[in-house]
């Protein structure tokens, strides 16, 4: 007990930066389990913790940092709960076509381009609103040309194919249908019908005023700035991305410069830090003034008021939010006398953004962005206590941000490569030739489009700022362009990157030599990533794709269709092809073998599926059709068995193979749709 009191009592002082990560492993607990916790559940453990939490303060000081953490844990499971029940709206159960009815709160593309609307104040036909979605988004297809022109705010109508959000197109891929739970998003779809208005929007609502804001100000900058350059100043500003082409983003993404696309803390932070730099100038401009009043707090609240309309234009997106929450966290210790940028600054930040959205945990955006933000912070506060330099005056902010740009890559490669199953080989040359023109021009630019924006002289700012974003594209494409810019990995198992996270945490976090260790988890998850495989067979949850592993890569049953099922599962298995090459590699029977003499047989289409007469022992049989009544040994996945069990996955052990579906994995919860299939019945 003597030698955890002398740990504990070294890491005074630095505890509280444990506070989120504790938090953390309660909310990623609650997103693991396979069952959905009853409110009895709830209630004992939640009592458990109140106790907890009593006791903890009439323990010693050995025991009561440990003591504080799990309750701190259990909190995190609660808040998790809490939060999954809070947003619980209906969400569909069935495949519905017929006039749908709805107010227009978000427009968007898709990843094929189509625009898409998403609408609230549903009302489908011959549908309760007791079973009716709170939101459902359409994508439009076909000829618009005598559709209306979405706006925020109008309420139309069109008769649209919507089905229940899809689930994870393998088991232990991204969850849709979670995402969408709690974006209270009950079903998505398309039309092919012209979309009509049936009321105007109203006029005096302050969340459709601040959208058609938002549209106003991306109009005008595409009229100044045409083109991706254009697209790319409305992304930066409004978060709206539709205006990008296809061939600009992915050269972003493949230099690793798709992150300046995302108002995040990045953008949050050089927008705020010219205000409060110019601001403080403005003030000792006037000598009287700067002598009587407190210039750096009036100059932080300042920057604190733009922050918070950036916030608004941008659309409040949880990326946004959560940057915004970090500008604030360090502007407000500004005006109360502290010290802005510290490793118990960011664990504040991180703190509320898990209360207020722990859903936010799982995303790529909330682990990249405070991945990096605690390691610049550690990394730089580490070098300041030790007295470690960064070379001549005029060195220092060359160094400066070659090492920002270093850690941050470092810090965020992992999670990048595990989400995205890509590494940009060049990223930090397009970042350090990048990032600078964002914060010395973009930046400083649009704000001088903001304030010349009264007198109509806003085409003067627009212009510098679209030199810099020009720059920036002329970057991303030179870097896309260069022989190996970008490899491809396969996707971790799901224990990985917790692992990483964990290790990454007690090296920045912990005090002392003994904060190394935190490199034995790092090598361990690495290694396990490098040793997974991949499954030898993958099943769409409808039955409408197959995938076999092959010595080529991933054989494809079919050529065309399901192209987004198609697109993921070769980027997780880090197969830069695209899907008619993978079909290319299917037999060309509708048979695949499987280790162990296992047939696997894909029937495509009414015709395949009607001439079905049975099979043997060793087959496995999917189709995209139900399949009729036969007496059968193998195992059958048609639609009707699918539902029930999501995406399934065919795995090898030894010689002899296994599947496992999503439901497996996942369990039933709140979000799944075989929970409220089995339910409805």
């Amino acid at each position: 007990m003597g030698r955890i009191r002398s740990i504990l009592l070294d890491q005074r002082g630095s505890l509280f930066e444990w506070v989120p990560v504790c938090l953390a492993i309660g909310i990623g607990l609650y997103f693991l389990l396979r069952f959905e916790p009853t409110l009895m559940f709830l209630g004992v453990l939640g009592a458990v913790a109140v106790c907890a939490s009593i006791a903890a303060r009439w323990l010693g000081e050995a025991v009561r940092p440990l003591m504080t953490a799990l309750v701190l844990i259990g909190g995190g499971f609660l808040l998790a709960a809490h939060r999954a029940h809070d947003v619980a709206s209906p969400v569909m159960s069935w495949r519905y076509y017929g006039p749908v009815e709805g107010r227009i709160v978000n427009i968007d593309r898709s990843s094929s381009d189509a625009v898409r609307i998403t609408l609230d104040d549903v009302v489908l036909e011959r549908t309760p609103p007791a079973r009716t979605p709170q939101r459902v988004r359409i994508s439009l297809h076909g000829d618009q040309t005598h559709s209306i022109a979405p706006a925020p705010g109008l309420r139309v109508m069109t008769t649209a194919h919507i089905s229940p959000p899809g689930g994870p197109v393998e088991p232990g891929g991204f969850d849709f249908q979670r995402h969408a739970w709690f974006g209270q998003l009950g079903g998505v779809g398309y039309t092919r019908v012209p979309v009509l208005a049936i009321a105007p929007p109203q006029k005096h609502q302050l969340d459709l005023m601040i959208f058609r804001v938002r549209m106003a100000v991306g109009a005008r900058m595409l009229e100044i700035l045409p083109g991706d350059v254009g697209g790319v100043a409305v992304a930066v500003t409004t978060g709206a991305r539709s205006s990008i082409s296809q061939q600009a983003l992915d050269e972003l993404r493949a230099s690793n410069l798709a992150h300046l696309l995302a108002i995040s803390g990045l953008h949050m932070g050089l927008l705020t830090g010219f205000v409060f730099a110019l601001l403080r100038i403005l003030i000792a401009l006037v000598p009287p003034v700067a002598l009587r009043v407190p210039a750096r707090k009036l100059a932080a609240a300042g920057a604190l008021a733009i922050a918070t309309g950036y916030l608004a234009l941008s659309g409040g997106n949880v990326a946004t939010e959560r940057a915004f929450i970090m500008v604030a966290v360090a502007l407000t210790a500004l005006m109360v006398n502290r010290r802005a940028i510290s490793l118990r600054a960011v664990a504040i930040a991180a703190t509320i953004v898990l209360v207020l959205r722990p859903e936010a945990l799982l995303g790529p955006g909330f682990q990249m962005s405070f991945a990096a933000t605690t390691a610049l912070v550690a990394v730089f506060g580490f070098m300041r206590d030790q007295g470690i330099g960064m070379g001549p005056k005029w060195a220092k902010p060359v160094v400066a941000v070659l090492m920002s740009s270093g850690i941050a890559g470092l810090a965020t490669a992992p999670i990048g490569a595990a989400h995205f199953n890509a590494i940009s080989h060049y990223g930090l040359l397009a970042n350090l030739t990048s990032v600078p023109m964002m914060g010395t021009v973009v930046i400083p630019a649009a704000v001088l489009a903001l304030v010349l924006a009264p007198f109509g002289l806003d085409w003067i700012g627009l212009w510098i700022m679209g030199l810099g974003l020009r720059w920036i594209l002329e970057v991303g494409s030179f870097v896309a362009g260069l022989g190996g810019a970008r490899s491809f990995v396969h996707g971790p198992g799901i224990a990985v990157l917790p692992i990483i996270a964990l290790g990454f945490l007690w090296l920045c976090l912990w005090q002392g030599r003994s904060r190394l260790v935190g490199a034995v988890p790092i090598v361990a998850a690495f290694w396990l990533w490098g040793v997974s495989d991949r499954p030898i067979g993958l099943i769409a949850e409808n039955g409408g794709l197959v995938g076999v592993m092959t010595d080529e890569g991933r054989a494809l049953s079919k050529a065309k269709g399901a192209g987004f099922v198609a697109r993921n599962w070769l980027e997780n298995d880090g197969d830069a092809t695209d899907q008619p090459t993978a079909a290319a590699r299917w037999p060309d029977s509708r048979n695949a073998m499987l280790p162990g003499g296992v047939v696997l047989t894909h029937l495509a289409g009414k015709r395949a599926v009607a001439g079905f007469e049975g099979c043997a022992a060793d087959q496995i049989v999917v189709a995209n059709h139900p399949l009729p009544s036969v007496t059968s040994d193998c195992i059958l996945l048609d639609p009707d068995r699918l539902k029930y069990m999501g995406s399934v996955a065919i795995l090898e052990r030894r010689g002899a193979v296994r599947l496992v579906s999503t439901r497996d994995l996942s369990g039933d919860r709140l979000w799944t749709s075989w929970y409220r299939n089995v339910r409805d019945q």
